[in-house]
């Protein structure tokens, strides 16, 4: 996808009701979201831990200038790659997969995400240490949600 054609879903996005839309194609995918002010484009790759490059709009006749943000901390997050229902444990009578300071690996189970009666295996894409668990057992968790903060 290139400049021209993110300008006009700028446009297009600009002049209809539309809060948010999400445009994927191939390993690229733009979400545009509407704030009160402004619109919102964000650049992000599918395959997760990848940098993001966001583009502010400023106004609908604006120019997209992107900019590159830089890291704010070393932690990495571990997002949702479905929506559905999050569970920290196999059972309710089993332990969690892994708590706070827990050492991980990568391609350690983190936790179940239950979506449509199917039970998914999330695991771990860096190995690292857990340094925060964002979400509650049972919370329901939307695409692309942070679950975990991991430090490398």
């Amino acid at each position: 996808m290139n400049l021209n054609e993110i300008k006009q879903l700028i446009d297009i996005v600009n002049s209809s009701d539309l809060q948010e839309t999400i445009i994927e194609e191939g390993n690229f995918k733009i979400i545009l979201r509407r704030s009160s002010s402004s619109a919102t484009a964000q650049a992000v790759p599918v395959q997760p831990a990848l940098t993001v490059t966001p583009v502010q709009i400023q106004s609908p006749a604006a120019t997209p200038q992107p900019v590159i943000s830089e890291p704010v901390s070393q932690l990495v997050d571990s997002r949702s790659p479905i929506v559905g229902t999050f569970y920290q444990s196999s059972s309710p009578d089993s332990p969690p997969f892994v708590a706070v300071n827990d050492i991980i690996k990568k391609g350690d189970v983190l936790c179940i995400i239950e979506a449509m009666k199917l039970m998914n295996e999330i695991e771990a894409e860096v190995s690292g240490t857990i340094v925060e668990i964002l979400v509650e057992n049972g919370q329901a968790v939307e695409y692309d949600q942070p679950l975990f903060r991991i430090k490398p």
